[in-house]
């Protein structure tokens, strides 16, 4: 195709949404307003994954150490277990620490007065990378020389595990349908264009235009109102998320909310927002010329 007659449809693009500015405009506001929705349902979903994975790291398993290893062969454990597979890290607590956790913990008790450290195990204080691998984990920690005992909690690894597979459906559903209304809205504002311009078209078709030279310029407007409605719900996305994280500072004065700042979300915003602009953009556009062309 040759440079002045892209020019040329490209201008004719950018005049159709001109021409139909009422219905464009809505087209674009109802795209901020799907993306919109979507950007801020994405980063809450996001946000709320990192809760849910910081809290599935607090289930930690507990191994206990043979009671007849001297201090040195018990503290020699930890390399051996910190090499096992799917092992983040393995904390060692001596008879000690346990002891004065213990006492912390049942403060005022006076039951267990005169406890002695020896009473009580070295043990190891394992986090794992994926929780979801636990029973496999603990079976492979069982195996080496040493290890007495192990305490993990498999039902509270499931339910976190549940719930994040919960969050990865919800999320993806509620896109996928947000996005689909934005592409109808779209289609929908170029099938009027279509219909009011199907006599030019026509006279087009029968003067030998292609169906590329014709489509184009209603591909270009979909492509620039899905673009136009990106940088506009993005925009909004970045000022609602930062006076929603500010407010919320203000009210979550224990910090049991951990919401991470835009800037960790900025890359990935901007590659959603852009590619789901120009796919119910693009994509819009061309379905909705489709029935047009046979004429």
């Amino acid at each position: 195709m040759r440079i002045n007659n892209l020019g040329y449809l490209l201008k004719e693009g950018i005049r159709s949404i001109f021409l139909h500015g009422f219905m464009s405009f809505a087209a674009v506001c109802v795209t901020v307003a799907c993306l919109l929705i979507v950007g801020s349902f994405s980063s809450l979903m996001y946000n709320v994954r990192l809760m849910v994975e910081e809290l599935n790291q607090t289930n930690q398993v507990m191994v206990y150490v043979d009671e007849e290893l001297s201090d040195a062969e018990a503290r020699s454990i930890g390399t051996e277990i910190n090499m096992v597979d799917n092992v983040l890290k393995a904390e060692f607590v001596s008879r000690e620490e346990a002891l004065e956790n213990f006492i912390e913990e049942h403060e005022g008790d006076s039951g267990f007065d005169g406890l002695e450290s020896e009473t009580l195990r070295h043990r190891y204080v394992v986090t794992l990378e994926d929780n979801d691998l636990m029973e496999e984990t603990v079976k492979e920690i069982s195996k080496i020389k040493g290890v007495a005992d192990i305490t993990a909690f498999y039902e509270l690894a499931e339910g976190f595990s549940m719930i994040q597979n919960m969050l990865r459906v919800v999320s993806f559903t509620v896109i996928v349908v947000l996005l689909v209304v934005s592409l109808l809205i779209i289609s929908n504002t170029v099938k009027i264009a279509m219909y009011d311009r199907r006599d030019e078209i026509a006279i087009m078709k029968m003067v030998g235009a292609t169906n590329g030279f014709i489509r184009l310029p209603f591909i270009v407007e979909g492509f620039l109102l899905g673009v136009i409605g990106a940088g506009a719900a993005f925009g909004l996305e970045w000022l609602l998320y930062d006076f929603v994280l500010e407010k919320l500072k203000l009210v979550d004065t224990l910090n049991m909310f951990t919401f991470v700042p835009f800037d960790q979300l900025l890359m990935p915003m901007v590659f959603t927002f852009g590619a789901a602009g120009l796919f119910v953009g693009i994509v819009g556009g061309w379905a909705s010329i489709r029935k047009f062309m046979n004429v």
